[in-house]
């Protein structure tokens, strides 16, 4: 217990100065997770050695990466994803994949073994939408035609991959595995009608639940973190990554939620990013070995290389030539470049990976790295390519939505 104490304070230390850090850089051009992660390296037991997620600050982990992809899953618009935007989005997803096995078979990694294989190729098309909501949200970004095609990119290379993950890596085999994502299709179906059930009731129990919304029982807080845990127990209990429990918590919140809820949104989010999620990329950044780093830069590159290539440049073609309400040039490279962005499937595949002795965990430490440049540099240059965009005052016609 001790030793766990002396990690949080550590890791909520950095927490707590990654955001006076980021305030002081001009421009705000490095994002707060890449500072968390940062210091993760310098806290880790490959550095300094001053923390650690052993006794009990692994569960914490484990629940700041559920909350972020709560959150993730909370933003998504159904709606969006029904429409001619989402279907472009899929069929985008698709030739991502299919890309990335092409390009990991040519490149031998099925030779090895097919866990190998199939973990590259799903790194290579994953998007990190929980880490690009609060981007998107500092730039203003939310309700644009870019922010919009973000989301659903977003989604689609958050949910994709982690199904990905559930059939292709599992010990199951692929038949089995479908079958359990099925009954964890039918478990979260069962939980999200026990609220709307409740809703449509209007029971005196939901009235005191409102009602003690405001005061020192935040029940609202504690029925959406019931359900977070909830969807993590099943998604642990059928042997899935906690990913999806964490995003099917999301859909069924918002689902509950159809127009929002201000004053949840508000604690959720302060209590999410305020303590939670920091814990889960500090303990990410934990994980990387700067040895292995150094001693890797032509394998870093090429990832970097390989995630424009295999995600970015597939979601700029979508979105900048198929559909009527397709993007302008530099809106288009802006959606391929945030799609570009990946970390947590990254951190979720290499660990299964490792587990597996799939991939020695020098090559895990060197692809977690990417993921974090990928976190530093895509949003940097897409926000670079909308303040020139912005700065020549386009005009409309060169956006056509």
């Amino acid at each position: 217990m001790d030793v766990a104490l002396v990690s949080l304070f550590w890791i909520m230390l950095v927490a707590v100065l990654a955001p006076l850090i980021a305030s002081a850089v001009p421009g705000r051009a490095v994002p707060e997770v890449v500072l968390l992660i940062g210091a993760g390296v310098l806290l880790g037991p490959h550095v300094l050695d001053l923390a650690g997620t052993e006794h009990g600050v692994e569960l914490v982990r484990e629940l700041g990466l559920g909350m972020l992809f709560l959150l993730a899953g909370y933003e998504i618009e159904t709606e969006e994803l029904t429409s001619h935007r989402g279907r472009r989005s899929m069929l985008v997803w698709v030739v991502c994949f299919a890309l990335a096995i092409a390009l990991t078979a040519a490149a031998g990694l099925f030779a090895s073994s097919a866990v190998t294989g199939f973990s590259a190729a799903i790194v290579l098309c994953a998007t990190a939408l929980g880490t690009l909501v609060p981007i998107l949200r500092e730039k203003g970004l939310g309700g644009t035609g870019v922010g919009r095609a973000v989301m659903n990119h977003g989604t689609i290379g958050e949910v994709g991959p982690v199904l990905a993950m559930a059939i292709l890596l599992g010990a199951r085999g692929t038949l089995a595995s479908l079958g359990v994502l099925a009954l964890f299709v039918v478990a979260a179906v069962l939980i999200a009608r026990v609220p709307l059930r409740a809703q449509r009731a209007s029971s005196k129990v939901l009235h005191v639940i409102r009602y003690k919304s405001e005061t020192t029982s935040q029940t609202t807080v504690r029925a959406t973190m019931l359900l977070l845990v909830a969807m993590l127990a099943v998604a642990a209990l059928l042997h899935l990554d906690i990913i999806l429990g964490a995003f099917a918590a999301g859909f069924i919140l918002r689902r509950v939620l159809p127009s929002g809820d201000h004053a949840l949104e508000r604690k959720l989010e302060g209590f999410g990013y305020g303590f939670l999620i920091p814990v889960f990329f500090v303990t990410s950044g934990m994980a990387i070995d700067p040895g292995a780093v150094a001693g890797s830069p032509g394998l870093l590159a090429i990832l970097l290389v390989a995630l424009l290539v295999v995600r970015g440049l597939p979601v700029f073609l979508g979105e900048r030539f198929v559909g009527a309400d397709r993007l302008g040039t530099r809106d288009a490279a802006q959606v391929g470049l945030y799609a570009a962005t990946s970390l947590p499937i990254i951190v979720a595949v290499t660990q299964v990976a490792v587990a597996a002795e799939a991939m020695p965990s020098e090559v895990a430490s060197v692809l977690v790295a990417a993921g974090a440049v990928s976190v530093l540099v895509m949003p940097l240059v897409a926000g670079a390519l909308g303040a020139s965009e912005q700065g020549q005052h386009l005009a409309p016609v060169d956006r056509r939505e």
